[in-house]
């Protein structure tokens, strides 16, 4: 039996994640800061494989000293390894970098790269050949971002985290990759998609017809736990629908009135 702890799992795209590799019969560590969410989305994990010895939920802060280990031993005591990591919580609305104080930038670089960090370094050794770690960045560590500030400087040295793990690592049969998304439909984006300005920059310069979602998210990432991202080492992948890649203008955005600066 395969075992997966998943970072961030209680709500959006955490969530998400967890539910697809319970889909693929893995037993799941969900782990999230509401008891409340984690609860429900266990009961929903257990239904899904009709076994609720394979789903475990743990409430706690990921930035707590402890919460490495606490997180660690729950998923070995239980089943005995760690086949695939899964690190996506995270916080949004960053600022930029003169707007950003030491308390905001702390918090950032403390959740989603001294956290993740400090989870990978306690699970390593419960990793064996076949193992494999996802790191959920961001779009913002692949361009540059408007606001980003603090929130790309922790997504990029998530990326740099990344691919020095798949190159210490690889030769013991663990993986490391990065999933991208760009702007995904979660509840920590809804009220920023009911800014005009912020859902345009997101829509008008999209190739494709649509916003992203958790499943696009969540599928990525169970293809990089399935046989077939057996071979993928050190990648990120972009889940943005050419946002980043590309540089598409929609007929709206050529055909609106610019405003000189």
């Amino acid at each position: 039996m395969q075992v997966a702890i998943v970072t961030g799992a209680s709500g959006g795209i955490g969530s998400g994640c967890a539910t697809k590799l319970a889909e693929m019969g893995m037993a799941v560590l969900a782990t999230g800061r509401s008891e409340v969410k984690l609860s429900e989305l266990a009961d929903a994990l257990a239904k899904i494989n009709s076994d609720s010895n394979r789903v475990a939920a743990l409430a706690v802060d990921l930035t707590d000293d402890d919460a490495p280990r606490r997180i660690t031993d729950l998923a070995v005591d239980r089943w005995g390894h760690v086949d695939f990591l899964i690190n996506i919580a995270g916080v949004g609305s960053p600022k930029p970098v003169h707007e950003t104080d030491d308390e905001s930038l702390d918090h950032f670089l403390g959740l989603m790269l001294r956290a993740p960090f400090r989870l990978i370094r306690e699970v390593l050794p419960h990793m064996g050949p076949g193992s494999a770690i996802i790191n959920v960045t961001s779009t913002f560590a692949v361009v540059g971002g408007l606001r980003g500030g603090a929130y790309s400087a922790a997504k990029g040295g998530l990326t740099a985290l990344t691919t020095h793990i798949a190159c210490e690592y690889g030769s013991q049969g663990i993986r490391c990759n990065a999933v991208a998304p760009g702007v995904i439909q979660t509840p920590m984006t809804e009220h920023r998609l009911q800014d005009a300005r912020f859902r345009r920059i997101n829509t008008e310069m999209t190739p494709h017809q649509r916003l992203g979602t958790v499943e696009d998210v969540a599928s990525t990432v169970a293809f990089l736990c399935s046989p077939g991202g057996a071979f993928i080492n050190g990648q990120t992948i972009v889940v943005d629908g050419g946002w980043s890649s590309t540089k598409y203008l929609s007929e709206l955005a050529l055909t609106s009135e610019w405003k000189p600066r």
